[in-house]
Protein backbone atom coordinates (compact mmCIF):
# COMPACT_ATOMS: atom_id res chain seq x y z
CA UNK A 1 0.00 0.00 0.00
CA UNK A 2 2.80 2.10 1.05
CA UNK A 3 4.25 1.44 -2.30
CA UNK A 4 1.63 2.40 -3.91
CA UNK A 5 1.31 5.49 -2.66
CA UNK A 6 4.97 6.64 -3.42
CA UNK A 7 4.29 6.02 -6.92
CA UNK A 8 0.69 7.65 -7.12
CA UNK A 9 2.95 10.82 -5.52
CA UNK A 10 6.13 10.63 -7.48
CA UNK A 11 3.64 10.44 -10.67
CA UNK A 12 2.03 13.52 -10.04
CA UNK A 13 4.96 15.24 -9.16
CA UNK A 14 6.39 14.41 -12.15
CA UNK A 15 3.29 15.65 -14.02
CA UNK A 16 3.56 19.03 -12.01
CA UNK A 17 7.66 19.03 -13.37
CA UNK A 18 6.31 18.25 -17.43
CA UNK A 19 3.69 21.08 -17.01
CA UNK A 20 5.83 23.48 -15.53
CA UNK A 21 8.51 22.89 -18.31
CA UNK A 22 5.87 22.40 -20.60
CA UNK A 23 4.55 26.16 -19.37
CA UNK A 24 8.22 27.81 -19.74
CA UNK A 25 9.03 26.40 -23.29
CA UNK A 26 5.55 27.74 -24.74
CA UNK A 27 6.31 31.05 -22.28
CA UNK A 28 9.91 31.32 -24.16
CA UNK A 29 8.67 30.36 -27.51
CA UNK A 30 6.06 33.24 -27.68
CA UNK A 31 8.50 35.50 -25.95
CA UNK A 32 11.14 35.31 -28.47
CA UNK A 33 8.47 35.14 -31.31
CA UNK A 34 7.26 38.72 -29.88
CA UNK A 35 10.59 39.87 -29.86
CA UNK A 36 11.65 38.52 -33.37
CA UNK A 37 9.11 39.88 -35.22
CA UNK A 38 9.32 43.47 -33.22
CA UNK A 39 12.81 43.73 -34.28
CA UNK A 40 11.74 42.41 -38.32
CA UNK A 41 8.37 44.44 -38.61
CA UNK A 42 9.37 47.14 -36.68
CA UNK A 43 12.68 48.11 -35.84
CA UNK A 44 14.45 47.03 -39.13
CA UNK A 45 12.02 49.30 -41.73
CA UNK A 46 12.09 52.51 -39.04
CA UNK A 47 16.25 52.24 -39.24
CA UNK A 48 16.06 51.49 -42.77
CA UNK A 49 13.53 53.93 -44.55
CA UNK A 50 12.73 51.19 -47.22
CA UNK A 51 8.88 50.68 -46.84
CA UNK A 52 9.29 47.54 -49.06
CA UNK A 53 11.67 46.20 -46.63
CA UNK A 54 9.24 43.32 -45.65
CA UNK A 55 9.63 41.89 -49.34
CA UNK A 56 13.47 41.35 -48.67
CA UNK A 57 13.12 40.04 -45.24
CA UNK A 58 10.15 37.93 -46.00
CA UNK A 59 11.96 36.18 -49.63
CA UNK A 60 14.68 35.60 -47.38
CA UNK A 61 13.42 34.13 -44.55
CA UNK A 62 11.58 31.71 -47.50
CA UNK A 63 14.77 31.16 -48.61
CA UNK A 64 15.82 29.95 -45.19
CA UNK A 65 13.26 27.74 -44.63
CA UNK A 66 13.63 26.26 -47.87
CA UNK A 67 17.25 25.25 -47.46
CA UNK A 68 16.47 23.75 -43.99
CA UNK A 69 13.63 21.79 -44.90
CA UNK A 70 15.31 20.76 -48.15
CA UNK A 71 18.01 19.32 -45.80
CA UNK A 72 16.41 18.19 -42.89
CA UNK A 73 12.69 17.69 -43.68
CA UNK A 74 9.62 19.55 -43.76
CA UNK A 75 8.50 20.42 -40.32
CA UNK A 76 6.35 20.95 -37.91
CA UNK A 77 3.89 18.69 -38.86
CA UNK A 78 -0.09 19.46 -38.23
CA UNK A 79 -1.99 19.33 -35.25
CA UNK A 80 -3.80 16.64 -36.48
CA UNK A 81 -1.08 14.77 -37.90
CA UNK A 82 0.70 14.81 -34.31
CA UNK A 83 -2.48 13.87 -32.54
CA UNK A 84 -2.93 11.14 -34.68
CA UNK A 85 0.43 9.88 -34.04
CA UNK A 86 0.67 10.08 -30.35
CA UNK A 87 -2.26 7.45 -30.33
CA UNK A 88 -1.84 5.58 -33.58
CA UNK A 89 2.09 5.00 -33.16
CA UNK A 90 2.51 5.56 -29.36
CA UNK A 91 5.69 7.45 -30.29
CA UNK A 92 6.70 10.70 -31.74
CA UNK A 93 10.24 11.02 -32.93
CA UNK A 94 12.20 13.90 -31.00
CA UNK A 95 15.60 13.48 -32.86
CA UNK A 96 14.31 16.55 -35.13
CA UNK A 97 13.20 19.01 -32.12
CA UNK A 98 16.14 21.57 -32.76
CA UNK A 99 14.41 21.69 -36.42
CA UNK A 100 11.14 21.52 -35.38
CA UNK A 101 11.93 24.43 -33.08
CA UNK A 102 13.56 26.38 -35.85
CA UNK A 103 11.07 25.63 -38.48
CA UNK A 104 8.31 26.48 -36.36
CA UNK A 105 9.17 30.25 -35.17
CA UNK A 106 10.35 31.32 -38.83
CA UNK A 107 7.10 31.27 -40.27
CA UNK A 108 5.23 33.06 -37.13
CA UNK A 109 8.22 35.88 -37.25
CA UNK A 110 7.81 36.35 -40.54
CA UNK A 111 3.64 37.07 -40.75
CA UNK A 112 2.97 34.02 -42.43
CA UNK A 113 -1.16 33.34 -41.83
CA UNK A 114 -0.21 30.70 -39.43
CA UNK A 115 -0.36 29.97 -35.97
CA UNK A 116 1.87 28.61 -33.18
CA UNK A 117 0.21 25.61 -32.05
CA UNK A 118 1.48 22.98 -34.20
CA UNK A 119 4.86 23.44 -33.89
CA UNK A 120 4.66 24.08 -29.93
CA UNK A 121 2.62 20.49 -29.58
CA UNK A 122 5.26 18.83 -31.76
CA UNK A 123 8.18 20.18 -29.21
CA UNK A 124 6.03 18.97 -26.56
CA UNK A 125 5.60 15.55 -27.56
CA UNK A 126 8.94 14.86 -28.76
CA UNK A 127 10.17 16.24 -24.99
CA UNK A 128 7.72 13.40 -23.69
CA UNK A 129 9.16 11.47 -25.89
CA UNK A 130 12.78 12.07 -25.04
CA UNK A 131 11.98 11.81 -21.37
CA UNK A 132 10.08 8.50 -21.31
CA UNK A 133 13.33 7.30 -23.52
CA UNK A 134 16.09 8.47 -21.30
CA UNK A 135 14.21 8.93 -17.49
CA UNK A 136 14.20 5.27 -16.59
CA UNK A 137 11.26 6.03 -13.85
CA UNK A 138 9.22 7.81 -17.11
CA UNK A 139 9.59 4.91 -19.48
CA UNK A 140 6.40 3.27 -18.61
CA UNK A 141 4.45 6.44 -18.76
CA UNK A 142 5.68 7.65 -21.83
CA UNK A 143 2.53 7.85 -23.92
CA UNK A 144 0.37 9.32 -20.87
CA UNK A 145 3.07 11.97 -20.93
CA UNK A 146 2.97 12.38 -24.33
CA UNK A 147 -0.57 13.28 -24.33
CA UNK A 148 -1.03 15.28 -21.25
CA UNK A 149 2.00 17.13 -22.75
CA UNK A 150 0.09 17.76 -26.04
CA UNK A 151 -2.94 18.40 -24.06
CA UNK A 152 -1.35 20.95 -21.66
CA UNK A 153 0.47 23.08 -24.38
CA UNK A 154 -2.89 23.84 -26.33
CA UNK A 155 -4.14 24.66 -22.70
CA UNK A 156 -1.72 26.82 -22.60
CA UNK A 157 -1.34 28.75 -25.76
CA UNK A 158 -5.08 28.94 -25.72
CA UNK A 159 -5.71 29.80 -21.98
CA UNK A 160 -8.09 27.32 -21.78
CA UNK A 161 -7.93 23.91 -19.87
CA UNK A 162 -10.59 22.33 -20.64
CA UNK A 163 -9.63 22.66 -24.68
CA UNK A 164 -6.43 20.64 -24.08
CA UNK A 165 -8.22 17.82 -22.82
CA UNK A 166 -11.44 18.00 -25.32
CA UNK A 167 -8.68 18.16 -28.54
CA UNK A 168 -6.70 14.77 -27.56
CA UNK A 169 -9.47 12.80 -25.91
CA UNK A 170 -12.29 13.54 -27.80
CA UNK A 171 -13.27 11.21 -30.34
CA UNK A 172 -13.30 12.28 -34.25
CA UNK A 173 -16.76 12.89 -34.94
CA UNK A 174 -18.08 9.94 -37.33
CA UNK A 175 -15.78 7.55 -36.65
CA UNK A 176 -16.90 4.04 -34.96
CA UNK A 177 -17.08 4.08 -31.30
CA UNK A 178 -16.75 7.98 -31.20
CA UNK A 179 -19.48 8.71 -28.58
CA UNK A 180 -17.87 11.27 -25.97
CA UNK A 181 -14.99 9.84 -24.40
CA UNK A 182 -14.13 10.86 -20.75
CA UNK A 183 -10.75 9.92 -19.28
CA UNK A 184 -10.37 8.09 -16.12
CA UNK A 185 -10.57 9.83 -12.95
CA UNK A 186 -7.13 9.28 -12.30
CA UNK A 187 -5.99 11.08 -15.67
CA UNK A 188 -8.03 13.75 -15.65
CA UNK A 189 -6.29 14.41 -12.07
CA UNK A 190 -2.66 14.52 -14.19
CA UNK A 191 -4.27 16.63 -16.51
CA UNK A 192 -5.17 19.07 -14.00
CA UNK A 193 -2.03 19.35 -12.23
CA UNK A 194 0.13 19.80 -15.26
CA UNK A 195 -2.01 21.97 -16.90
CA UNK A 196 -2.12 24.50 -13.34
CA UNK A 197 1.95 23.94 -13.24
CA UNK A 198 2.09 25.21 -16.71
CA UNK A 199 -0.44 28.04 -16.76
CA UNK A 200 1.32 28.88 -13.13
CA UNK A 201 4.75 28.84 -14.80
CA UNK A 202 3.70 30.88 -17.56
CA UNK A 203 1.95 33.74 -15.28
CA UNK A 204 4.94 33.58 -13.08
CA UNK A 205 7.54 34.69 -16.16
CA UNK A 206 5.17 36.62 -17.17
CA UNK A 207 4.72 38.59 -14.01
CA UNK A 208 8.77 38.72 -13.47
CA UNK A 209 9.40 39.08 -17.30
CA UNK A 210 6.50 40.30 -19.15
CA UNK A 211 3.88 39.15 -20.75
CA UNK A 212 4.91 36.86 -23.89
CA UNK A 213 1.98 38.08 -25.97
CA UNK A 214 -1.02 39.88 -25.72
CA UNK A 215 -3.36 36.77 -26.84
CA UNK A 216 -7.02 36.48 -28.48
CA UNK A 217 -9.55 39.30 -27.62
CA UNK A 218 -12.48 38.79 -25.67
CA UNK A 219 -15.70 39.94 -26.52
CA UNK A 220 -17.99 41.57 -24.30
CA UNK A 221 -22.04 39.88 -24.51
CA UNK A 222 -25.22 41.68 -25.82
CA UNK A 223 -28.25 39.48 -25.81
CA UNK A 224 -29.32 38.21 -28.78
CA UNK A 225 -32.66 38.67 -30.24
CA UNK A 226 -35.45 36.77 -31.94
CA UNK A 227 -33.66 37.84 -35.23
CA UNK A 228 -30.20 36.56 -34.53
CA UNK A 229 -31.15 33.49 -33.24
CA UNK A 230 -33.27 33.01 -37.02
CA UNK A 231 -30.22 33.99 -39.03
CA UNK A 232 -28.27 30.71 -37.65
CA UNK A 233 -29.99 29.56 -40.62
CA UNK A 234 -27.54 32.19 -42.61
CA UNK A 235 -24.75 32.03 -40.08
CA UNK A 236 -24.11 28.13 -40.03
CA UNK A 237 -23.94 27.74 -43.54
CA UNK A 238 -21.92 30.11 -43.77
CA UNK A 239 -19.48 28.26 -41.82
CA UNK A 240 -19.93 24.79 -43.52
CA UNK A 241 -19.23 26.84 -46.64
CA UNK A 242 -16.29 28.37 -46.00
CA UNK A 243 -14.65 24.91 -44.48
CA UNK A 244 -15.11 23.89 -48.01
CA UNK A 245 -13.45 26.92 -49.09
CA UNK A 246 -10.64 26.36 -46.55
CA UNK A 247 -10.41 22.46 -47.98
CA UNK A 248 -10.82 23.64 -51.96
CA UNK A 249 -7.59 26.22 -50.62
CA UNK A 250 -5.63 23.48 -49.52
CA UNK A 251 -6.03 21.27 -52.14
CA UNK A 252 -5.20 23.61 -55.58
CA UNK A 253 -2.33 25.07 -53.56
CA UNK A 254 -1.07 21.72 -52.43
CA UNK A 255 -1.27 20.89 -56.09
CA UNK A 256 0.35 23.37 -57.04
CA UNK A 257 3.18 23.15 -54.23
CA UNK A 258 3.90 19.49 -55.21
CA UNK A 259 4.91 20.98 -58.95
CA UNK A 260 7.74 23.21 -57.16
CA UNK A 261 11.06 22.01 -56.11
CA UNK A 262 10.78 22.92 -52.04
CA UNK A 263 13.64 25.87 -52.17
CA UNK A 264 11.85 27.68 -55.09
CA UNK A 265 8.59 26.89 -53.49
CA UNK A 266 9.32 28.28 -50.10
CA UNK A 267 11.46 31.24 -51.28
CA UNK A 268 7.70 32.28 -53.51
CA UNK A 269 5.77 31.76 -50.81
CA UNK A 270 8.06 34.55 -48.23
CA UNK A 271 8.03 36.61 -51.63
CA UNK A 272 4.26 36.35 -51.56
CA UNK A 273 3.82 37.18 -47.58
CA UNK A 274 5.97 40.25 -48.35
CA UNK A 275 3.73 41.65 -50.79
CA UNK A 276 0.84 41.33 -48.94
CA UNK A 277 2.75 42.95 -46.13
CA UNK A 278 2.70 46.09 -48.42
CA UNK A 279 -0.97 45.60 -49.92
CA UNK A 280 -2.95 43.87 -47.41
CA UNK A 281 -1.54 43.73 -44.04
CA UNK A 282 -4.59 42.27 -42.15
CA UNK A 283 -4.13 38.68 -43.84
CA UNK A 284 -1.26 38.54 -42.09
CA UNK A 285 0.08 36.63 -38.80
CA UNK A 286 -2.22 34.09 -36.98
CA UNK A 287 -4.83 37.38 -36.22
CA UNK A 288 -4.84 38.36 -32.66
CA UNK A 289 -4.15 41.89 -33.13
CA UNK A 290 -6.58 42.47 -35.87
CA UNK A 291 -9.14 40.56 -34.61
CA UNK A 292 -8.77 42.60 -31.35
CA UNK A 293 -9.41 45.82 -33.62
CA UNK A 294 -12.44 44.15 -35.48
CA UNK A 295 -15.37 45.46 -32.90
CA UNK A 296 -13.43 48.99 -32.88
CA UNK A 297 -12.98 49.23 -36.90
CA UNK A 298 -15.68 46.85 -38.95
CA UNK A 299 -18.15 49.73 -39.30
CA UNK A 300 -15.78 51.44 -41.48
CA UNK A 301 -15.92 49.10 -44.09
CA UNK A 302 -18.78 47.35 -46.40
CA UNK A 303 -19.27 43.68 -46.20
CA UNK A 304 -18.10 43.05 -49.02
CA UNK A 305 -14.49 43.95 -47.60
CA UNK A 306 -14.78 42.28 -44.61
CA UNK A 307 -16.29 39.18 -46.29
CA UNK A 308 -13.20 39.61 -48.91
CA UNK A 309 -10.57 40.03 -46.10
CA UNK A 310 -12.29 36.39 -44.60
CA UNK A 311 -11.50 34.75 -47.96
CA UNK A 312 -7.93 35.99 -48.34
CA UNK A 313 -7.15 34.94 -44.80
CA UNK A 314 -8.83 31.60 -45.31
CA UNK A 315 -6.49 31.62 -48.82
CA UNK A 316 -3.48 33.24 -47.10
CA UNK A 317 -3.55 30.55 -44.36
CA UNK A 318 -3.95 27.32 -47.42
CA UNK A 319 -1.36 28.82 -49.07
CA UNK A 320 1.51 29.08 -46.20
CA UNK A 321 1.04 25.99 -45.08
CA UNK A 322 0.96 24.15 -47.87
CA UNK A 323 3.85 26.49 -49.37
CA UNK A 324 6.23 25.27 -46.54
CA UNK A 325 5.80 27.71 -44.54
CA UNK A 326 3.78 25.71 -41.98
CA UNK A 327 1.96 26.42 -38.44
CA UNK A 328 -1.62 25.69 -37.01
CA UNK A 329 -4.52 26.86 -38.51
CA UNK A 330 -6.83 27.59 -35.24
CA UNK A 331 -5.97 31.15 -34.86
CA UNK A 332 -6.01 32.55 -38.46
CA UNK A 333 -9.51 30.37 -38.95
CA UNK A 334 -10.82 32.14 -36.14
CA UNK A 335 -9.97 35.66 -36.90
CA UNK A 336 -11.19 34.79 -41.00
CA UNK A 337 -14.24 33.16 -39.72
CA UNK A 338 -14.95 36.14 -37.37
CA UNK A 339 -14.55 38.48 -40.37
CA UNK A 340 -17.44 36.56 -42.12
CA UNK A 341 -19.86 37.31 -39.63
CA UNK A 342 -19.23 40.44 -39.22
CA UNK A 343 -19.67 41.23 -42.54
CA UNK A 344 -23.17 39.06 -42.30
CA UNK A 345 -24.46 40.96 -39.31
CA UNK A 346 -23.12 44.51 -41.07
CA UNK A 347 -25.24 43.31 -44.18
CA UNK A 348 -28.72 42.27 -42.24
CA UNK A 349 -28.39 44.68 -39.51
CA UNK A 350 -26.92 47.43 -40.99
CA UNK A 351 -27.23 47.86 -44.71
CA UNK A 352 -31.52 45.98 -44.80
CA UNK A 353 -32.22 47.10 -40.89
CA UNK A 354 -30.54 50.89 -40.69
CA UNK A 355 -28.61 49.92 -37.44
CA UNK A 356 -25.80 52.35 -37.54
CA UNK A 357 -25.24 52.86 -33.02
CA UNK A 358 -21.67 50.62 -33.43
CA UNK A 359 -22.77 49.10 -29.98
CA UNK A 360 -25.47 47.57 -31.02
CA UNK A 361 -25.15 46.19 -34.42
CA UNK A 362 -21.63 44.94 -32.32
CA UNK A 363 -23.71 42.84 -30.53
CA UNK A 364 -25.44 41.28 -33.73
CA UNK A 365 -22.04 40.92 -35.26
CA UNK A 366 -20.30 38.88 -32.39
CA UNK A 367 -23.57 36.40 -31.97
CA UNK A 368 -22.70 36.00 -36.32
CA UNK A 369 -19.13 35.59 -36.00
CA UNK A 370 -19.84 33.28 -32.81
CA UNK A 371 -22.45 31.29 -34.88
CA UNK A 372 -20.29 31.29 -38.21
CA UNK A 373 -17.20 30.26 -36.64
CA UNK A 374 -18.48 27.58 -34.56
CA UNK A 375 -19.62 26.15 -37.48
CA UNK A 376 -16.69 26.22 -39.61
CA UNK A 377 -14.26 25.13 -36.73
CA UNK A 378 -16.67 21.78 -36.46
CA UNK A 379 -16.57 21.17 -39.62
CA UNK A 380 -12.89 20.86 -39.75
CA UNK A 381 -11.97 19.40 -36.30
CA UNK A 382 -15.24 17.19 -36.16
CA UNK A 383 -14.65 17.54 -32.51
CA UNK A 384 -17.57 19.90 -31.54
CA UNK A 385 -16.65 19.73 -27.59
CA UNK A 386 -13.79 20.68 -28.18
CA UNK A 387 -14.49 23.47 -30.29
CA UNK A 388 -17.20 24.71 -27.90
CA UNK A 389 -14.54 25.17 -25.24
CA UNK A 390 -11.88 26.47 -27.59
CA UNK A 391 -13.89 29.48 -28.71
CA UNK A 392 -15.14 30.53 -25.19
CA UNK A 393 -11.54 31.94 -25.52
CA UNK A 394 -13.23 35.34 -27.41
CA UNK A 395 -16.66 34.70 -27.14
CA UNK A 396 -18.88 34.92 -24.58
CA UNK A 397 -19.73 32.16 -21.74
CA UNK A 398 -23.24 32.32 -22.47
CA UNK A 399 -23.01 31.59 -26.09
CA UNK A 400 -21.35 28.08 -25.54
CA UNK A 401 -24.93 26.04 -26.08
CA UNK A 402 -24.98 28.38 -29.59
CA UNK A 403 -21.19 27.33 -30.09
CA UNK A 404 -22.03 23.61 -29.81
CA UNK A 405 -24.88 23.33 -32.05
CA UNK A 406 -23.35 25.19 -34.48
CA UNK A 407 -19.90 23.00 -34.11
CA UNK A 408 -22.18 19.90 -34.57
CA UNK A 409 -24.24 20.82 -37.55
CA UNK A 410 -21.41 21.76 -39.08
CA UNK A 411 -19.25 18.31 -38.05
CA UNK A 412 -21.97 16.43 -39.11
CA UNK A 413 -22.97 18.17 -42.45
CA UNK A 414 -19.13 18.03 -43.47
CA UNK A 415 -18.32 14.58 -42.33
CA UNK A 416 -21.63 13.47 -44.82
CA UNK A 417 -19.96 15.34 -47.72
CA UNK A 418 -16.61 13.92 -47.13
CA UNK A 419 -18.09 10.49 -47.44
CA UNK A 420 -19.92 11.57 -50.32
CA UNK A 421 -17.32 12.55 -52.18
CA UNK A 422 -14.84 9.57 -50.94
CA UNK A 423 -17.29 7.17 -51.96
CA UNK A 424 -17.16 8.74 -55.22
CA UNK A 425 -13.89 8.98 -55.93
CA UNK A 426 -12.44 5.98 -54.35
CA UNK A 427 -10.11 7.05 -52.25
CA UNK A 428 -9.31 6.14 -48.62
CA UNK A 429 -9.51 8.69 -45.65
CA UNK A 430 -5.34 10.50 -45.20
CA UNK A 431 -3.90 10.53 -41.77
CA UNK A 432 -5.47 13.52 -40.84
CA UNK A 433 -8.45 12.97 -41.68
Amino acid sequence: MKERYANSIRLGAFTVLLGAVSGAVIWTFLRLFGLGSGLLWEVTPELTGIRWIPVIICTAGGLAAGLIHKKYGLYPEELQTILVKLKRDKHYDYKSLPVILICAFIPLVLGASVGPEAGLTGIIAGLCYWTGDNVRYARQHAREYSQIGAAVTLAGLFHIPLFGIFAVEEPVQGEENSGVSIPGTSKLILYGLSTAAALLTMKGLGFVLGAAGEGFPSFGYTEPLAADYVLLLLYIPAGLLLFIFFECAEKITSSAAERIPVIARETLCGLCIGIMALLVPAVLFSGEEQMAQLPAVFMRYAPPALAGVCLLKIAMTAFCIRFGLKGGHFFPLIYGCSCMGFALASLVFGSAAGITDSAALGGHAVFAAAAVTGAALGAQLKKPLAVSVLLLLCFPLKYVMWLFLAAVIGSSLSIRIQMKIRRQSGKKPSLKE
